[in-house]
């Protein structure tokens, strides 16, 4: 089978709603990650200035999310979207541009999770220590 025939058949599974709840859930994880990166570095613990610095970023996400998914989603956002927006037949029928952009991003997955896993052990072990320093 030629190569337009897959990559047909790759987009017909790709709709509207599969691509909205994609990009949604993407805006939702980089907003909870600013989040939770500007409290952890700055070590925020007061109750109000959590709210202070989470309030402007939900709001900011939650506005880009209602916007993406009421008016239009907004393809100009990124260099590595053209691969997804310039969507060329398949190449030795099994990579278009849209395969391509998705394998771009896996390293990126790994170097997240991987600080994910690395910022986790420390947060335990230094509550460890500390509970055994307020024990003895």
């Amino acid at each position: 089978m030629n190569s337009l025939f897959w990559s047909a058949v790759f987009h017909t599974r790709d709709v509207d709603i599969t691509k909205r709840l994609d990009y949604s859930s993407a805006i939702a994880i980089l907003g909870f990650s600013l989040i939770v990166s500007i409290l952890r570095t700055f070590d925020v613990r007061v109750e109000a200035a959590r709210f202070m610095v989470s309030a402007p970023v939900l709001a900011l996400v939650t506005t880009h999310v209602l916007y993406i998914n009421l008016y239009k989603i907004d393809y100009a956002s990124g260099l590595a979207m053209l691969l997804e927006i310039y969507d060329f037949s398949l190449y030795g029928r099994y990579f278009d541009a849209y395969s391509i952009w998705h394998l771009a991003t896996v390293p990126l997955t790994i170097l997240w999770w991987s600080f994910i896993r690395y910022d986790a052990e420390f947060r335990t072990s230094s509550l460890v220590k500390k509970s055994k320093t307020k024990a003895k």
